[in-house]
């Protein structure tokens, strides 16, 4: 789905482009990771939801692209942030679209975001806990796990829709502690979106970081009070 995000323009980038992520593995048991815009280019969903979703409404209705991103757009965003925001099914009875088969249309756009599969590989090997965290629906995580090989990588795939709430409530992280039993002093999660982060921090997990560059044909992304992974090999080498 995609997610409403600012911007750094160049001034406020350059101030916050050489800060230094530091990682203590050996205080992290279990990493927390999310899909799309962290492991995954959010290109893809972005594209999907901004231009590809618009452009078939549009066709179906016989109406402009720029009729039916009027159209759609506020009726997106009425619901942002709640589960229904990431549900399939959801979008796929309201808007009377095949949204499931609609995806596998551009499926090809998928693709991992730079070194994230190495980062995968080489947290596996230090002997962490895996766990992806997505609010993405079944369909699209199954989706982008026909595209590409990671599944193996983890203990754990976890989507919000499992546990009928979103990343952005609390219910979600009372409801992962219950099905996981993480250490939340000891645990690290890496996610692309600040509310989420947000939710996190307020449930306790220690160890937080977020993504400069969720999607690759946009620029830095303002992350605000949380430290921003630009390259994957950051963490590798440490």
């Amino acid at each position: 789905m995609m997610i409403a995000v600012h911007w750094l323009d160049e001034s406020t980038w350059q101030q916050k482009k050489f800060e230094v992520i530091m990682i203590n593995w050996n205080a992290i048991d279990t990493v927390l990771l999310d899909m799309d815009g962290t492991l995954l280019d959010l290109h893809f969903d972005n594209y999907f939801w901004m231009e590809y979703v618009p452009q078939k409404y549009a066709e179906k209705h016989s109406i402009t692209l720029e009729q039916s991103k009027e159209e759609l757009h506020p009726r997106m965003t009425q619901i942002y942030g709640k589960l229904e925001w990431y549900c399939l099914d959801f979008w796929t009875k309201e808007l009377d679209l095949d949204i499931v088969a609609l995806k596998h249309e551009i499926a090809h756009l998928i693709s991992f975001r730079p070194d994230a599969d190495c980062f995968l590989k080489n947290i596996r090997d230090r002997g962490k806990k895996v766990i992806m965290i997505t609010n993405a629906h079944r369909d699209s995580l199954s989706l982008k796990l026909e595209r590409l090989s990671m599944a193996h990588y983890f203990d754990k795939l976890i989507s919000s829709h499992d546990y009928g709430y979103p990343k952005e409530t609390q219910a979600f992280w009372h409801n992962l502690e219950a099905d996981i039993g993480t250490d939340k002093e000891r645990a690290l999660f890496i996610d692309d979106s600040i509310p989420v982060l947000d939710s996190a921090n307020t449930y306790g997990i220690a160890h937080l970081l977020a993504i400069r560059y969720p999607d690759s044909k946009k620029g830095a992304k303002d992350t605000g009070r949380y430290q921003a992974v630009e390259d994957f090999r950051e963490l590798i080498h440490q």
